[in-house]
């Protein structure tokens, strides 16, 4: 039961943030979404360092001094996949006027949506990860320590859940736009459930899904988050929000891991 409500704990976090548009007249303040969103990235930094790269380490120890081996593959693994993604998926970034991926006859707010979702693809295969490490019960990683990442997620993710609805509330109404919101962050139990259903089958190979999971977060953070939040004006806003948010993590990891 303390696993379920660990996956859905970032799912709740963006359907918290998605409800923002039943309350919210008017859409975000550059300035706020600037320091939300740097605040996401050093959520996301700091979660792939203390929850995902270092217990992959030490789950590695074994190695010696090559313990940084499959936290290096499973790294570089992460980041290719994500750029598959990135790839092969049409998708809309905010405040952009053309999509990326390949081309297709997609409404705005359905590639809107279909960005965050790919951001929310690691999210989820790394609380999926976490808690299978846990059930492996190899000591590394501890109930506090999965939650405590599950948590850091849900409180990014709700800037993301706002950021994505209040946009779509003109133009496709309060509930589509709530809807659109809490969709975009679906997959993420989704991805934690496929990771704990093959918790069984991953042994070895633990290591080098934790540090996947790390990899695919630090290229949304490098190739979304940080350029979104650096752009135009209030540029040192997403860098404060940054600074937040990789504290906030940090504070959370070791004191609850």
């Amino acid at each position: 039961m303390n696993i379920f409500i660990g996956i859905m704990i970032p799912f709740i976090g963006t359907t918290a943030g998605a409800a923002c548009v039943y309350f919210l007249r008017q859409g975000m303040r550059q300035v706020v979404q600037k320091g939300l969103l740097g605040f996401a990235s050093g959520v996301m930094i700091a979660a792939s360092v203390w929850s995902l790269l270092i217990p992959a380490m030490d789950m590695s120890e074994g190695m010696g001094k090559l313990a940084f081996i499959p936290a290096a593959v499973g790294f570089c693994l992460g980041i290719g996949f994500l750029l598959a993604l990135d790839r092969l998926i049409p998708h809309l970034h905010l405040d952009a006027e053309e999509p990326e991926g390949p081309s297709g006859n997609w409404k705005k707010s359905t590639m809107l949506v279909l960005a965050v979702t790919l951001h929310n693809i690691p999210e989820g295969m790394a609380v999926g990860v976490a808690f299978a490490g846990l059930l492996a019960d190899n000591g590394t990683i501890t109930m506090a320590g999965a939650l405590a990442l599950a948590i850091g997620i849900a409180i990014q993710n709700f800037p993301e859940g706002a950021i994505i609805s209040l946009p779509l509330k003109e133009a496709a109404g309060r509930n589509k736009a709530f809807v659109y919101g809490m969709l975009s962050g679906i997959v993420e139990p989704i991805g934690a459930g496929i990771m704990l259903a093959l918790s069984d089958f991953l042994g070895p190979a633990l290591p080098y899904m934790l540090s996947f999971a790390a990899g695919a977060m630090v290229y949304v953070v490098v190739e979304e988050l940080i350029p979104e939040s650096a752009e135009g004006e209030h540029s040192n806003i997403g860098t404060i929000g940054f600074a937040a948010g990789f504290v906030v993590m940090m504070i959370l990891d070791v004191a609850l891991g």
